[in-house]
């Protein structure tokens, strides 16, 4: 007697789930290369390279580098005197937006799959303190980039070096300027003053002119605030007896100096007449500085 035959069939069924494996790459570095700083504000670019999954979020983050300080950064040189040079690195064109290390503070992107070249806009302001020579004049910098993605299985390449360097220093002058306000003119004498900041190598002889303005027929001994077609005199002087007049020659008494390397901060002393006519309205004039080495 044959006994019937029973075939079990079992499905053993494997399954797994495969997640998205978001991933960012940091890729090529252009350098921050500034050229030659004589006082006067100079600008530069540099860049960095990423590839991130498609729409992926994360954030490019630039360290202090040698000062320690995000906002107050600086180069440095150790042949010259200052030995450090300030500098300063945004995330925008106009130069605004301060690049940090912070996911705040750094760049925010979102991945595309193919690689993003985002822009570092390099900035050395007027005025700051900077040595002069012929030997170690080059001021250095190390930036370290590091990519930060919270949703990423894999960043590779982090913790590159941004290198910010300057070729040269020259002997050179910059100029800042503030606004001179007189206030609200009654009739009575106004008196009021303000600061200019002038920021030369050290040993480096300047003057500072003041031009006559943009009123028509103003001269820098007889200068006029607008109101449309209404004029208002004042005067503007070197000396707080306020009697040498501030012009842009020799011959109408500019400023003379000599830097030091760092900035110096001359006083204008502004006078307005008493008994003046002046019909109601807001008077202004633009005045020019000039400085000369």
């Amino acid at each position: 007697m044959k006994r019937p035959m029973i075939l079990f069939v079992f499905l053993l069924i494997c399954f797994v789930r495969v997640e998205a494996q978001n991933y960012c790459q940091l890729g090529s570095i252009q350098q921050v290369s500034f050229l030659t700083y004589s006082g006067s504000t100079i600008q530069t670019t540099g860049s960095i390279g990423v590839t991130c999954t498609n729409g992926v979020a994360y954030t490019i983050e630039l360290s202090a580098g040698y000062s320690g300080s995000v906002t107050n950064r600086e180069m440095y040189c150790g042949n010259c005197t200052p030995t450090t040079l300030g500098y300063e690195l945004f995330s925008n064109a106009s130069y605004t937006v301060n690049w940090g290390n912070t996911t705040t503070t750094g760049l925010s992107l979102t991945g595309t799959g193919s690689n993003q070249n985002s822009t570092v806009y390099a900035q050395i302001p007027a005025l700051e303190a900077f040595y002069s020579g012929t030997n170690g004049t080059n001021y250095n910098d190390l930036v370290i980039v590091t990519i930060v993605c919270g949703t990423c299985n894999n960043i590779s390449g982090n913790n590159q070096i941004l290198g910010v360097h300057l070729q040269q220093t020259a002997p050179g002058c910059g100029v800042s300027a503030n606004n001179l306000s007189f206030g609200n003119y009654t009739g009575a004498l106004i008196n009021a003053t303000s600061t200019l900041k002038v920021g030369c190598s050290n040993g480096t002889a300047y003057t500072v002119g003041l031009n006559a303005g943009t009123a028509s027929g103003a001269t820098v001994t007889n200068r006029m605030m607008q109101n449309g077609t209404y004029l208002l005199p004042y005067a503007l002087y070197s000396n707080a007896a306020m009697t040498t007049n501030w012009g842009n020659s020799a011959a109408t008494n500019w400023v003379s100096g000599k830097g030091t390397g760092t900035a110096q901060t001359l006083t204008v002393y502004g006078q307005l007449p008493a008994k003046e006519f002046a019909m109601p309205g807001t008077y202004t004039d633009t005045i020019t500085v000039s400085v000369t080495y």
